[in-house]
């Protein structure tokens, strides 16, 4: 996982397209959301976190 984030960033580095960034963050932040929403085996432990 590592590497593909070095790799990643080498190649917005390179190719200088840094708008990139917020579109992979965002995706990013969705793609959690969707492991970790509600309909997630995960939610009974998340839920007694809060």
């Amino acid at each position: 996982m590592l590497e593909f984030i070095t790799d990643l960033w080498q190649f917005v580095k390179a190719r200088k397209k840094f708008w990139l960034l917020p579109v992979i963050v965002v995706m990013s932040l969705l793609g959690a959301l969707l492991v970790l929403g509600p309909g997630s085996s995960l939610a009974p432990f998340i839920y007694t976190l809060f």
